[in-house]
């Protein structure tokens, strides 16, 4: 008889019996008891807050290693960033390249800071960059930019949908007035409208000069969702200041043709015997290796097709101040490998939905500015040329798993760094 899985096992025999029904009732029902322990009710960075905080965590060798010295000494450097504040966590960080990019607006050799606790990472970004500068470096563009906010309206029918879309497109200029008149940096550049049912979302986009601009967006899309509310000749039922249809931090396949955040691509053509002596395999190889896993990816539904954007722009935006959250749209894209007129290798990627900024948001913080100085990246007009860098390292990432891959060094790879 075969043997079942035991953890399956192990659940399935609680839920058949093991347990009685009153037990399983007592242990899932909901519990009134006052906390044990109970955090400040003020959310704010202050000495008194900080230390009331571990008086009740109450766990002095985690306190040692989290509230630090050298940490305790620039609390005040946070307290814009974060709320009920207890100290820093030390991310490993590596360097990878020098990574050689010739853009629009990145151009040279980077050393790309990585923040990482995933061994073998660094090392494998650091081997596709170092190909890239072997061949001369990587072409990228930035093709567009746009970061949206998309607020939703409920009406009683399409009749009313209908009136309040007529009175809305009448009114551009006085949204974009009241949109600017919230920030110094963003500019409203469009509204696009979509109708679903009696739902109408409008889609507001902005540019958010050097930030990643979600607060930015949010902060003038609500004064122009006020107005609407008050001004509007047809009343919604409801109306949500976001309807979920602009994709902030979660994966979606609109942005795949169109822009969130900063889309960018990038090009390399290899030789053969370049691949050869940095990856150990054949352009052909790769081809095959990305043809079958464009169909896996389709198979699995995944949007988009790419190896691992997810890791180099985890560890880069870590590294750099970035929401990290947004991981989870920025990592989707193309890449595409072809054998090139020569019998070398053609590989790109496309990445529509950077939310990156060198401004705002993490930037300024202590380590997160020292990672953006190491790459010449902070402050104002580096944006367009980190989402340049952002593109050609997911490149090099690219090459370096496919490589791995097709000569059968990924596994001994993890194997060697990974133990």
């Amino acid at each position: 008889m075969p043997k079942l899985n035991l953890h399956r096992r192990d659940y399935v025999s609680i839920l058949g019996g093991d347990i009685s029904a009153d037990e399983l009732e007592k242990k899932l029902q909901p519990h009134f008891e006052k906390p044990v322990n109970k955090l400040t009710p003020s959310p704010y960075l202050t000495e008194k807050n900080l230390t009331r905080r571990w008086a009740a965590l109450n766990n002095a060798e985690s306190q040692q290693e989290l509230l630090d010295t050298h940490t305790e000494s620039q609390i005040q450097a946070y307290e814009k960033n974060i709320e009920h504040f207890i100290g820093t966590v030390k991310v490993p960080v590596g360097i990878s390249g020098p990574l050689r990019v010739n853009g629009l607006f990145a151009e040279g050799d980077y050393l790309v800071p990585l923040a990482t606790t995933e061994a073998a990472l660094v090392a494998s970004y650091n081997r596709g960059s170092k190909l890239i500068t072997a061949c001369g470096g990587a072409s990228a563009m930035l093709l567009n930019e746009g970061v949206t906010r998309t607020p939703g309206f409920a009406f009683r029918g399409l009749v009313e949908a209908g009136q309040f879309v007529a009175w809305a497109v009448t009114q551009y200029e006085q949204f974009k007035a009241l949109a600017e008149a919230t920030t110094s940096h963003g500019r409203l550049t469009d509204i696009n409208i979509n109708i679903e049912g009696n739902h109408v979302y409008l889609v507001f986009e902005f540019l958010t000069g050097d930030a990643s601009g979600q607060n930015m967006v949010t902060i003038a899309t609500n004064a122009v969702f006020e107005y609407i509310i008050e001004n509007t000749p047809v009343k919604p039922d409801h109306a949500f200041l976001d309807g979920n249809l602009s994709g902030d931090k979660k994966a979606n396949t609109q942005t795949l043709r169109s822009v969130r955040g900063k889309k960018v691509t990038a090009e390399i053509n290899i030789p053969a015997e370049v691949i050869a002596k940095y990856l150990h395999t054949t352009p052909e190889k790769m081809v095959q290796f990305g043809q079958m896993t464009t169909v896996g990816g389709a198979l699995s539904g995944t949007i988009g097709i790419n190896a691992h954007y997810a890791n180099a722009l985890a560890a880069l935006y870590i590294a750099c101040g970035q929401d990290a959250a947004c991981v989870a749209e920025s990592a989707i894209g193309m890449t595409r490998m072809e054998l090139n007129k020569e019998g070398g290798l053609y590989a790109s990627v496309t990445l529509p939905n950077l939310m990156l900024g060198t401004v705002g948001g993490g930037t300024s913080l202590p380590s997160q500015k020292a990672c953006l100085d190491l790459l010449g990246l902070h402050g104002n007009g580096k944006s367009q040329a980190l989402a340049e860098v952002c593109a050609v390292l997911c490149l090099a990432g690219e090459l370096s798993i496919v490589g791995a891959f097709c000569a059968g060094h990924f596994s001994r790879a993890h194997h060697k760094l990974a133990r």
